[in-house]
C-alpha cells in the first residue's frame, strides 16, 4: 500500500480503497509541514476505549463515577447513559432522529453536574484517580506535531476542563494545541454553576458550533488534513476550515464492530478495529514530517 508507513500493514487495519488513500498520504508528503493540521476528537480517539477487557472512562465519565458525585447523581447519570447510548451509536437511526436526542442527553447531564456542588480545585485530583488511560504512542503523536509546529486542533463533545487536565497530566499540553468542547463555569467560590456555550455533543461537530471562531481563518493556509474520529459525528470536524485539500480521514471502530464496520468503512478512509495505540497516526506523521 505504501512502504514508507510499515504500520498500514498492522492487523487492525482495514481500507476500502488502498490506492486513494496511498495517493491522499503522498499529497501530504508533498504539500509538506507547513500545509497541515490534525484535527482530532478526544475521548476514545486520543483517550483509550479499553484496557484489559475494561472499558476506560470518557471525560464525562472521570467526572459521573468520581467521589463528588452523589450516590443518587450516580445512578441518574447511569440511567441516562443507558438510555442514550444505544441511540448514539445505532446504525439503524438517523442523523435527524439522533440529532434532537443528543441535545436532550447532555443537556441532562450537564444539569445534573451542576447540582453536585463540584470544585475548580477538585477537577486534578479526580482525573489522578480516575482510570483514564490516552492511546499508547500518544507522546510521539503529541511531540512530534509540536516540534514540526503542525497545529493540533482537540474537538471535543466531552468536558473541556477535564480533558485539557488529562492532557496537562501526561505532559503533552504544548502550545500548538487548541481545545473547543464543553466548558464548565465556575462562580467566585470555584463552584460549577452551569456549562458555558455552545453545546457540542456527539452530532453537531461542525461549522455550527465554529462559527466565527478565528481559529480556522488563522489557518487557512493549512490545507492538508489528517483528521482522527471514533464515530459517525467526528467526519464533519474540518468542515470549517475555508479550503481543505487534502484530508486524510483515519477512524477508530471500538465498539459493535461487526455491525458497524461497513458504515465506517463507506466514511472514513482508514479504519482501525479494536486498536488502542496510535501507532498508524505516528506512522503516517513520521513519513510527512520528515525530509
Amino acid at each position: 500500500l505504501c512502504p514508507q508507513v510499515p504500520e498500514l500493514e498492522n492487523a487492525t487495519v482495514r481500507i476500502q480503497h488502498p490506492e486513494r488513500v496511498a495517493g491522499i498520504i503522498r499529497s501530504l508528503k508533498e504539500q509538506g509541514t507547513s500545509k497541515l493540521q490534525v484535527i482530532s476528537d478526544f475521548d476514545m480517539t486520543l483517550s483509550r476505549f479499553g484496557c484489559n477487557g475494561r472499558r476506560c472512562p470518557t471525560s464525562h465519565n472521570i467526572l459521573n463515577d468520581s467521589r463528588v458525585i452523589s450516590e443518587d447523581g450516580r445512578k441518574k447519570l447511569k440511567d441516562l447513559l443507558h438510555y442514550y447510548y444505544p441511540i448514539e451509536i445505532d446504525p439503524n437511526r438517523t442523523l435527524e432522529e439522533k440529532q434532537p436526542l443528543m441535545v436532550e442527553w447532555w443537556s441532562r447531564v450537564h444539569e445534573l453536574l451542576t447540582q453536585q456542588n463540584i470544585r475548580k480545585g477538585d477537577i486534578a485530583q479526580i482525573v489522578r484517580e480516575s482510570g483514564v488511560m490516552l492511546r499508547d504512542g500518544f507522546k510521539e503523536l503529541f511531540d512530534q506535531l509540536h516540534k514540526y509546529n503542525v497545529p493540533l486542533f482537540i474537538f471535543s463533545a466531552g468536558v473541556g476542563d477535564v480533558l485539557e487536565e488529562i492532557i496537562r497530566q501526561a505532559n503533552v499540553f504544548h502550545s500548538n494545541i487548541n481545545v473547543v468542547s464543553n466548558y464548565m463555569d465556575f462562580d467566585e467560590n470555584g463552584v460549577l454553576t452551569r456549562f458555558k456555550g455552545p453545546l457540542i455533543h456527539a452530532y453537531n461537530k461542525n461549522n455550527s458550533v465554529l462559527q466565527g471562531t478565528e481559529y480556522f481563518q488563522q489557518l487557512s493556509t493549512r490545507t492538508s488534513i489528517i483528521l482522527l474520529g471514533d464515530s459517525m459525528g467526528d467526519l464533519t470536524m474540518a468542515d470549517g476550515v475555508p479550503s481543505v485539500e487534502n484530508i486524510l480521514k483515519i477512524g477508530f471502530l471500538n465498539d459493535k464492530v461487526e455491525e458497524r464496520r461497513g458504515k465506517y468503512l463507506d466514511a472514513y478512509d482508514i479504519v482501525l478495529e479494536r486498536d488502542e495505540t496510535l501507532d498508524v497516526a505516528n506512522g503516517i506523521l513520521r513519513y510527512i514530517l520528515t525530509e
